[in-house]
């Protein structure tokens, strides 16, 4: 499996508990890059949570680093959380949005 493939499907198994929809499908990850270092790569994560104010942030970062350290390749993961631009329902992916359809779960 390609390491970006990887990483995403870790990334599809965090679930922000008040929320039916992963972090990957919800939107709330900007981007994923790697950067060479002497003992492996780096994991650079550029995401955002559904509000400034989520309850739950710790928990999801904490879930992140702990399940993309397990890969092989990967020695260190570094995540930047931003605002800018803001997260909004537009930033679900097709997947989400059937699941939050299926769940019968409104995000207005």
């Amino acid at each position: 499996m390609e390491l970006m493939e990887e990483v995403i499907t870790k990334l599809k198994r965090i679930y922000d508990p008040e929320i039916p929809v992963d972090i990957y499908n919800l939107g709330l990850i900007y981007n994923i890059d790697f950067e060479a270092c002497r003992n492996g790569l780096y994991c650079n994560i550029l995401m955002t949570f559904t509000s400034p104010n989520c309850p739950v942030a710790d928990f999801i970062l904490d879930s992140i680093r702990r399940s993309l350290i397990t890969i092989e390749e990967i020695y260190r993961v570094e995540i930047e959380v931003t605002f800018d631009p803001p997260w909004d329902r537009s930033k679900i992916s097709q997947e989400g949005q059937e699941i939050f359809e299926m769940e019968n779960v409104d995000m207005n």
